[in-house]
């Protein structure tokens, strides 16, 4: 076996390439291919030229006009003097610039760093110095926070960065214009310096990022062939096709959507949806309109559009197509429309529920993984001990689009990862046989984070932050139960001693001037003497999640009493 012929052409600092053993293994029997995803998109959109791209309230692109722009911003970041290989923090809003910037990167074999718009100096100046940044992406048109002014102070944070974007509205400092960037460009010209560049199936496609849940968020090699096989592999699954139309308001730059959703839709020829907010009128706006057949239920989108949805035809309902991570009886019945589970990390493993599958496994499994290469062991936590089926354990996961490390992160991964390479994903899962095929349970995690409505808030991360804070003492965050985003995130705070106790409002206030991403602000605030403890005299958070339920319980009864 040639080793070359399963390396990239150039390693890149602090990336874990996968298994060459492994990775020939998948080579030789067909699982994985030399295509990159770079390439198979430029296929897919000259394929597709005709049909629609790009579909919503700021207009329609053809994928011949999405391939057009797409290229000449792909081209202008090379002439500004970015080089393959270069990260790019892509911090924007859902909006079509956004789209165009992703897709322009893959084409220059430059690699997205796929930030949230909610960053702040706490999570971008650790990322951006990490993976060395030479270009910043940012909306530039967000009434409630000046992205550009921001982008400018983090150059100033992270020495590699030199071009700064700005997508939208009127150009305010030194940032380049998106749009001016593309109109500066030839056509041509765009072509001949995209074509010069060689494919390498094997090299880095994007660097996503995990959910933070052992402190700030790590960044996630995806390789161009496995990344491309995992969306083949859906797209497969769920038989999209070229008239699907795509509804998942949920940000494109997680890797589910990305992943899942649009970055498979383009490869089959359909039609994404943007929605540039998600205010009800913007969202039914864009359903009646447009009729999607696949719909992205997470967080405050459900109570949103539930009325708009269930005004549709019984042909219509039957059409549609819902993905929810759990509730699917209760959405089935709700709108109409057939419901599938969907379980997936950025790390790779991607499972779903499918129309075959018996009713008891479509209300309550999440389903099977998508790809026949996909391996799932069931342990006893922390050990390789695996457990029957039936019985809950961790999930290890180990396949030709799951990684084998994280980057610049080698010593850590060794507790991550198992010898023989299987990821150890911290999430409780049930595996269990029915009509002779394996399908598992998701039944919570062993990772300390808040899941605020698919956003994933480590709770480590945030109480460091808040430890700082000179009248907390110590602080344990929990996730207590929202009807709209599933968990939001409670702070129990020990003052300092002497100091009055902080408010909520004080410690979001200083939270923000830490650069803390909105989005992992508590949302409440309980004072406590002292933690409880288990029997082994560690702090308990399932007693403090417990309390903080119980009281909200409480008040939500008091209210009942107020109003009668």
């Amino acid at each position: 076996m040639n080793e070359s012929n399963f390396r990239p052409k150039e390693l890149l600092e602090g990336v874990r390439y996968p298994d060459v053993d492994r990775l020939a293994r998948y080579m030789e029997e067909g699982i994985l291919g030399h295509q990159s995803l770079r390439a198979a998109l430029r296929e897919s959109f000259s394929t597709h030229a005709n049909r629609n791209a790009l579909v919503g309230p700021e207009g329609e692109l053809t994928y011949a006009q999405f391939d057009d722009l797409t290229d000449r911003f792909g081209a202008a970041l090379l002439r500004q003097g970015a080089r393959p290989f270069d990260p790019v923090i892509l911090q924007c809003g859902n909006c079509n610039e956004l789209l165009i910037a992703f897709v322009g990167c893959l084409k220059a074999s430059l690699i997205p760093l796929c930030a949230l718009q909610a960053f702040r100096k706490h999570e971008i100046s650790y990322l951006g110095n990490l993976c060395k940044a030479v270009v910043h992406v940012v909306q530039g048109d967000d009434l409630k926070f000046d992205d550009v002014a921001f982008a400018e102070e983090m150059r100033e944070c992270v020495s590699s960065l030199r071009i700064i974007v700005q997508a939208r509205g009127e150009q305010r400092g030194k940032a380049d214009m998106l749009w001016s960037l593309i109109d500066s460009m030839d056509r041509a010209e765009a072509h001949r310096m995209l074509d010069a560049i060689p494919d390498d199936p094997f090299q880095v496609a994007v660097f996503q990022l995990s959910g933070g849940t052992t402190g700030v968020p790590k960044i996630i090699p995806r390789f161009q062939n496995e990344y491309l096989l995992n969306m083949r592999e859906v797209a497969k699954w769920n038989r999209y096709h070229a008239d699907d139309v795509l509804f998942m308001p949920t940000p494109f730059m997680h890797n589910m959507n990305m992943a899942c959703f649009f970055g498979p839709m383009f490869l089959v020829g359909a039609s994404i949806t943007v929605c540039p907010d998600i205010r009800q009128e913007t969202l039914c706006g864009v359903i009646k309109r447009y009729n999607p057949t696949w719909f992205g239920l997470a967080g405050p989108i459900l109570s949103r559009i539930a009325d708009q949805m269930q005004m549709a035809s019984t042909e219509d309902k039957q059409r549609r197509k819902l993905i929810g991570p759990k509730n699917a009886a209760r959405l089935r019945e709700m709108l109409g429309s057939p419901c599938y589970h969907i379980f997936g990390m950025t790390e790779g493993v991607i499972m779903f529920a499918h129309s075959s599958d018996a009713q008891a496994v479509l209300d309550e499994s999440v389903g099977r993984p998508v790809c026949a290469y996909d391996e799932v062991r069931i342990v006893e936590p922390g050990t390789e001990i695996d457990v029957p089926d039936g019985e809950v354990g961790e999930a290890l996961f180990r396949g030709p689009y799951t990684i084998r490390g994280y980057y610049k992160s080698e010593k850590e991964d060794v507790h991550r990862f198992t010898a023989d390479g299987f990821y150890r994903s911290g999430d409780l899962m049930m595996a269990q046989v029915t009509d002779g095929k394996r399908y598992f349970y998701f039944r919570g995690r062993t990772k300390d984070v808040v899941d605020r409505g698919g956003e994933k808030i480590n709770a480590e991360e945030l109480e460091n932050v808040i430890n700082t804070c000179p009248r907390v003492h110590a602080s344990a965050i929990v996730g207590m139960p929202d009807p709209v985003y599933g968990e939001k995130v409670c702070a129990f705070i020990v003052p300092m001693p002497g100091q009055l106790p902080i408010t909520l409002a004080e410690l979001t206030e200083f939270l923000q001037a830490e650069g803390l991403a909105r989005f992992k602000w508590p949302e409440r605030v309980e004072i406590i003497a002292e933690f409880p403890l288990t029997a082994s005299g560690k702090l308990s958070k399932v007693l403090l999640r417990k309390q903080v339920t119980e009281r909200l319980a409480e008040e939500r009864a008091q209210s009942t009493v107020t109003q009668g």
